[in-house]
């Protein structure tokens, strides 16, 4: 071997020495904050009102711990570098009154939805795709610490006789979570994140999620009190649009809206929200959506927005909407226009109404104006992939007739979907009735396309 060969082979094992070395400094010094903030987090339990922290600012609590903290370390002659401080008071504000390690997850407005796995795996989606991180919890015990901080504060519960809980943080955001014994390697959480500003149709344009003349097609429809579903599958963006499209609800009007988690934020000046909920722990008490929508034809509504039709409650949505109870507005879990009118002729069929196919699809096809199908593509964007109007057939059938739609070509190197958004040509029926509400639309925007704008 030559003495540069041998110079180099020596240089990368003195390398691999030293990032040994250093990791096994850094799994110390990680222990080493681990204990101090656990057994300082017990000291704070026992010498000081907790609960009177919680209720500090967090610049307040932070001058306040760190106070409390540099007084232990004196007592207990503990010596700890000022960044080691601040992370074991980062760390001991984010167990005791916030997320633990997800706290920097929850912070990053770019991510969508966080996702754990048990203590040891945590990932993340943004725009789209999910990233795996190194952040772990100590143990399952924290882990189910900051479930019972979620859950606490809204009257959930989560234990071995109710191992699933679904919940939601202050700023509107939707968690799920299982445990042991139903979830076999931990805790599972998932975290549905929502923007801070609700994303308004615009936002959605300069997504590429659709276009401007869809988009002013949507407008006056909601003006025009046209009854829409939304239809899509998981994490498509079915209560994002919801929420954007209720933005065009003119103020004059009374909305009600029925959701089974509160997620809505809709900046109108009258709005009254209403929520379901699950029995407690003797199984009483429970409000379900369908109980909902029916009191809600007693509260004098000008809009009925559900959140998600999924069961019975479908029935009474429809007879709402039969019934002057123009422009409601609701989102159907389903892949396609003619797969959400199937499911919602199942759900009404599951009310135990004992009515004949040929009744429901009557009910159906009088009560919902059009569909709009969104999805999340195989690359995470997600796409407005039908405008479909619904009508009735001579011989009593439904006719589906899409209006605009997204047209996939190509998947290109990096794995992007390539396509774009045209109109089918076809005029739709309630063109008229946009123009009786004063919100007619340029017949120019229903011209098909070949290979428009690319996305």
């Amino acid at each position: 071997m030559s003495l540069f060969s041998q110079t180099r082979k020596n240089n990368k094992q003195k390398s691999l020495e030293r990032e040994n070395s250093t990791r096994q400094a850094s799994s110390m010094h990680d222990t080493q904050l681990d204990n101090l903030a656990k057994h300082f987090k017990a000291r704070l339990l026992r010498e000081t009102d907790l609960e009177k922290l919680t209720q500090m600012q967090s610049s307040e609590l932070r001058i306040t711990l760190d106070r409390l903290i540099g007084r232990y370390l004196a007592d207990e002659q503990v010596v700890i570098t000022q960044h080691g401080r601040e992370r074991l008071i980062s760390r001991i504000i984010n167990e005791s009154v916030g997320y633990g390690p997800l706290e920097s997850l929850l912070e990053d407005e770019d991510i969508t939805e966080i996702v754990v796995n048990g203590p040891k795996e945590v990932y993340f989606e943004k725009k789209g795709r999910l990233h795996k991180t190194d952040i772990q919890f100590r143990d399952e015990e924290a882990l189910r610490h900051v479930v019972d901080r979620i859950v606490a504060p809204i009257g959930r519960r989560i234990d071995v006789s109710s191992p699933m809980v679904d919940a939601r943080l202050p700023d509107g955001s939707r968690v799920n979570a299982v445990i042991p014994p139903v979830s076999l390697k931990g805790t599972l959480i998932s975290i549905r994140k929502f923007r801070k500003e609700p994303i308004a149709l615009d936002d959605l344009v300069s997504f590429g999620s659709l276009t401007p003349e869809m988009a002013q097609f949507l407008n006056s429809l909601v003006q025009a009190k046209l009854n829409l579903i939304i239809s899509g599958g998981t994490g498509s963006g079915k209560t994002t649009l919801l929420n954007a499209l209720a933005c065009f609800i003119p103020e004059n009007e009374r909305i009600v809206t029925i959701e089974d988690m509160a997620e809505l934020r809709i900046p109108h000046g009258h709005v009254a929200g209403m929520e379901a909920r699950p029995a407690n722990v003797e199984g009483k008490g429970e409000v379900t959506i369908r109980q909902l929508v029916r009191n809600a034809l007693r509260m004098r509504p000008d809009r009925i927005i559900v959140g998600e039709v999924r069961g019975s409650e479908a029935f009474d949505m429809l007879q709402a909407m039969n019934t002057g109870h123009e422009g409601s507005l609701t989102t159907i879990h389903s892949n396609s226009p003619s797969d959400a009118l199937s499911r919602l002729e199942a759900m009404v069929m599951m009310s135990g109404m004992d009515l004949p196919s040929t009744i429901i699809r009557q009910y159906i096809v009088g009560a919902v104006d059009l569909i709009i199908q969104i999805g999340r593509l195989p690359d995470g964007q997600r796409k407005m992939l039908e405008i479909t109007e619904i009508s009735e057939q001579p011989d009593g059938s439904i006719k589906v007739q899409d209006i605009f739609r997204f047209v996939q070509t190509n998947v290109n190197e990096e794995g992007q979907v390539e396509g774009y958004f045209t109109a089918t040509g076809k005029i739709p029926g309630c063109i008229d009735r946009l123009k009786a509400y004063g919100v007619p639309v340029d017949p120019q925007i229903f011209k098909p396309v070949t290979q428009g704008a690319m996305t």
